[in-house]
């Protein structure tokens, strides 16, 4: 029995994978199991009545454990390192009891080495990992810090660049503006051939000077990001004709012949951004017309594919022109580059066209192609995709004759510049219109307060007072709703939706198209309403002075006469309770009433297309009101909304009738 105890207790310590060993007080080892002879590389024999201490690193230290167990009776999770004879160390926790006979006499110690190199490996790891992960962690830090410098920087340098083309573009357009505005006007005179000659190089050249800043700056609006593309219903034949149209001239003077070819399948109206369709078109055909000196130019529209939402149409423009080398298919939409290096010296231009065709037809979803051989041709072909309406068409300005009967047109030139000042005058003269010039915003205001103008020409940058600034004066202190046209040479950083919000009705880029700009002016005036003529009175006049315009109307309601009726008898009915409660609350000056009559109104100005200076009115009311200032004011301002209401009121009931009989 006492040999099968003995044998279970040996089984018991050989199990253990830990060095176990027993010690004599002198330090001799009496016994060991078998991981402490692997750990240690020596035999049984060899082992047994050498010094324990012998086996490790710090041998001092181990002794110290050692005699702590005998003061203390125990010790656990020591940490020590034993030697193998061949070098191998081992990490362990040196955990000792002290064992005793029956007699309490102590007979020595048994110790059970933990191996631990595997936990200390991984800690020193998960130590140098933590210390590696807060190293990458300050490189991070320092990068981002670095790459945010590096970012601040790049977007400076591109503000800088977008501040310098925008005072470029102003500085060179300017005299451009004089140079051929002053061409045009002299070569309406009396001039003998060789003069005329010279005069349509001079205008040849600047129309040449201003397309390649045009080709600079629309570059530069791509890089910052500023193109935005319209969502407009247009007619996509006619938008094509009326580009083609341009070539004519140009194509016949060089014995071309071009041919168009235009897909009858293509949805009438379709919506998308016509002005960036003609631009990439009109890119593609001046290269065609540049670079073809004979043969023909071939522009082909047809339907890809389309679904009910949306058609897929290919555009392609094909010359018979000196071709592009293979070699250089891979660069030509790159920036500033052309097919060689004589191109730009025999045939001009910046090497930015297609460039900026790419840069206007792949951020639309669309994709661009070429096929060319050299001394045969190009064919320059891209996709793009647009949506499909049954709204109409927004309607393009109309190129008018000049009207010989309109002569009595008076024009206000809001202009800085005496050159441009001169080059205006002169124009407006042609048109036979009378013409009176301010220097600045301010000098204009004062202009407008002592005589009566039928439109404005308004400069965005001048001294004193801006074009912005004067605009907001002439709309919310004055209250005038005289036509304005925004006039600048600063094509790259004009904000058109600061022009609408401040009042203005138009815009127009310097050098001005005199034919755009007497279209612009004749149409803004026939239909202007003043807001200081009486509006009650029914006389001759009234068709012309009409102060509603249901063109809003009926797009919303896609001229669905029941649903136009309704809305007119809702404003028809509400509108005079309106004007009453605004009437009483002015009365009895009650300000929070007068605040919410006029919020009630507000709405309907932009639904019946009454002029957007009452709108702007009727908020300077809610403003004043709100504070209870300029009560002297407030009142003329509820007189004049007054007015404009009931003659709406009037108006309205007129169409109410025509639409009802019409639709009977």
């Amino acid at each position: 029995m006492k040999q099968q105890t003995i044998q279970y207790a040996r089984s018991l310590i050989e199990a253990s994978r830990d060095p176990l060993v027993t010690i004599s007080p002198e330090g001799k080892i009496t016994d060991m199991n078998q991981a402490t002879i692997n750990i240690i590389g020596m035999t049984r024999e060899q082992l047994t009545g050498s010094d324990f201490f012998d086996y490790f690193t710090e041998q001092q230290k181990a002794r110290e454990v050692y005699q702590e167990v005998f003061a203390n009776g125990s010790v656990a999770d020591s940490p020590l390192t034993l030697r193998h004879r061949e070098g191998k160390l081992t990490d362990v926790l040196f955990n000792g009891s002290v064992y005793k006979d029956s007699r309490g006499n102590a007979l020595g110690v048994v110790i059970v080495a933990r191996d631990v190199t595997d936990q200390k490996r991984i800690a020193t790891e998960l130590t140098e990992a933590k210390e590696f992960a807060e190293f990458a962690t300050s490189v991070a830090q320092e990068a981002k810090s670095k790459a945010q410098a590096a970012t601040r920087k790049a977007e400076d340098a591109v503000k800088a660049k977008q501040q310098f083309l925008s005072n470029m573009s102003h500085e060179i357009r300017t005299p451009m503006n004089a140079i051929i505005g002053f061409t045009k006007v002299l070569l309406k005179t009396e001039l003998t051939a060789r003069q005329k000659e010279y005069l349509t190089a001079i205008k040849l050249s600047g129309d040449a000077l201003i397309v390649l800043i045009n080709d600079i700056l629309d570059l530069a609006k791509v890089d910052a990001g500023k193109m935005v593309f319209e969502q407009i219903p247009f007619k996509m034949s006619v938008s094509i004709s009326a580009m083609l149209h341009l070539f004519e001239a140009k194509i016949q003077e060089k014995n071309l012949v071009l041919i168009k070819e235009y897909d009858s399948r293509i949805p009438k109206v379709l919506v998308g951004d016509p002005v960036r369709l003609h631009q990439i078109i009109l890119n593609l055909m001046s290269n065609a017309v540049k670079f073809t000196t004979k043969g023909r130019i071939t522009v082909s529209v047809r339907l890809l594919n389309e679904d009910d939402e949306q058609a897929t149409i290919e555009f392609t423009v094909a010359d018979t022109g000196i071709g592009i080398p293979e070699n250089k298919m891979d660069k030509i939409f790159e920036n500033f580059q052309q097919a060689s290096s004589g191109t730009s010296r025999l045939y001009g231009g910046t090497g930015l066209g297609l460039a900026i065709v790419k840069q206007l037809v792949e951020p639309q979803g669309g994709t661009i192609q070429v096929k060319s051989e050299v001394n045969k041709g190009s064919t320059f072909s891209f996709t793009l995709s647009f949506l499909k309406t049954k709204e109409e068409a927004e309607s393009e300005v109309e190129m008018l004759e000049l009207d010989t009967e309109v002569t009595n047109i008076k024009v206000l030139v809001v202009e800085d510049i005496a050159l441009n000042q001169l080059l205006m005058k002169t124009i407006l003269d042609d048109f036979d219109f009378e013409c009176d010039v301010a220097e600045n915003g301010k000098i204009a205001i004062e202009k407008l307060k002592i005589k009566d103008y039928d439109i404005v020409l308004m400069d965005l940058q001048m001294p004193e007072m801006n074009g912005f600034e004067a605009t907001d004066y002439i709309r919310n202190t004055l209250f005038s709703d005289i036509p304005i046209i925004a006039l600048t040479a600063d094509v790259t950083t004009v904000d058109l939706a600061k022009c609408k919000a401040v009042g203005m009705n138009d815009y127009i880029a310097k050098p001005v198209d005199e034919r755009l700009l007497y279209t612009k002016i004749l149409n803004l005036v026939k239909k202007n309403t003043p807001i200081d003529e009486p509006i009650g009175d029914k006389d001759n006049h009234a068709e012309k002075n009409k102060c509603i315009d249901l063109a809003y109307l009926s797009k919303r309601t896609k001229s669905n006469p029941e649903l136009m009726m309704e809305m007119i008898s809702l404003y028809l009915e509400q509108t005079p309770v309106l004007v009453s409660s605004m009437k009483q609350s002015i009365k009895n000056k009650d300000w929070d009433l007068l605040y919410s009559a006029v919020h009630k109104m507000i709405p309907s100005f932009a639904i019946m297309g009454i002029s957007t200076d009452y709108e702007n009115m009727a908020k300077k009311i809610q403003e004043y009101a709100s504070m209870q200032q300029q009560i002297d004011v407030i009142s003329d301002m509820v007189l004049q909304l007054e007015n404009v209401c009931l003659q709406a009121c009037e108006e309205l009931e007129v169409e109410y009738n025509t639409i009802k009989n019409t639709n009977k």
